[in-house]
């Protein structure tokens, strides 16, 4: 494992090996209850993975019997009512910034792919934060929870444009408007999460795939599919989504990276892909795009 130059965070864990960086909720008395430094160690700990060549892959996790439990309610019935922490973090259209929405829109901007294991309870933020994030499995024994219409708040963590997309908006609106706990299957079958595997062996499930993409493909590749495959959501028309592929398919396929694809496959041995992501950024636009109102 490699942390050389790590802040040091007091609320995540953060740890490099075999191409995936392993983020862990590290709050485990509290069950990983969400609070303002762990946001920001979050966002931090994400500039690193991004910054670092030898990341392939995000894993993000929760230490102890919980993912996320939601936001910290030390605070009492003020939780949610003060301004100067949250000012601290910057402003949108005049107001403090969510602070669970500054941790999903990191995510969702990731240049490396994100897979989080669901370890336990998953409520609130907890929940919300997952939805940026490319794959999501859970232990036989997670629990999820959109419980903001019980605590008198709508969903924050820009998961109002998330869930729809990811799971259909009935489907969304009947967990939202109910602000009900539901188990792992019931996350399965309403498509929240693409597996469900026995708690001992999330892990093991989570680091074979980190361990698939790192192993197999390109940075590059995976870099701007990622940024296709969101970006298009929002999209009117398949022709939005022929421009930039066309684009990249003219970039990639003059690249090192494509030939020793190709090469590779007619070998018939691993591939050593070498393109640098920073190279091809430029390639498809950055997504999310950062709106005027941000400050």
């Amino acid at each position: 494992m490699t942390n050389t130059g790590q802040p040091a965070f007091r609320e995540i864990r953060y740890d490099v090996a075999g191409g995936t960086a392993t983020m862990t909720l590290h709050r485990p008395d509290r069950l990983n209850a969400f609070t303002r430094t762990m946001a920001r160690e979050l966002v931090a700990a994400f500039d690193l993975a991004d910054a670092d060549d030898a990341v392939r892959v995000v894993l993000l996790t929760g230490a102890g019997r919980g993912f996320c439990a939601g936001a910290d309610l030390a605070g009492g019935r003020t939780t949610f009512a003060g301004r100067g922490e949250a000012e601290a973090d910057g402003t949108i259209a005049g107001v403090p910034r969510d602070g669970g929405g500054i941790v999903s829109l990191r995510i969702a901007a990731s240049r490396k792919p994100v897979i989080v294991a669901v370890n336990g309870p998953a409520v609130g933020v907890g929940a919300t934060m997952t939805l940026p994030a490319d794959i999501r499995i859970a232990a036989d024994t997670a629990k999820f929870g959109f419980v903001f219409a019980r605590r008198g708040l709508v969903p924050e963590a820009a998961s109002s444009w998330f869930l729809p997309r990811i799971v259909g908006i009935s489907q969304a609106m009947e967990w939202v408007a109910t602000g009900r706990v539901f188990d792992a299957a019931e996350a399965l079958a309403g498509r929240l999460v693409s597996r469900v595997v026995p708690g001992a062996e999330l892990m093991p499930a989570a680091r074979a795939l980190a361990d698939e993409i790192a192993a197999n493909t390109s940075a590059v590749s995976v870099t701007l599919s990622r940024r296709l495959l969101w970006s298009m959501l929002g999209e009117p028309t398949p022709w939005d989504a022929h421009r930039l592929d066309s684009r990249a398919i003219s970039v990639l396929g003059r690249g090192p990276d494509v030939a020793e694809g190709v090469e590779s496959f007619l070998e018939k041995r691993p591939p050593r892909f070498s393109a640098p992501v920073t190279d091809y950024l430029d390639v498809v636009p950055e997504w999310p795009p950062r709106p005027a109102d941000l400050t």
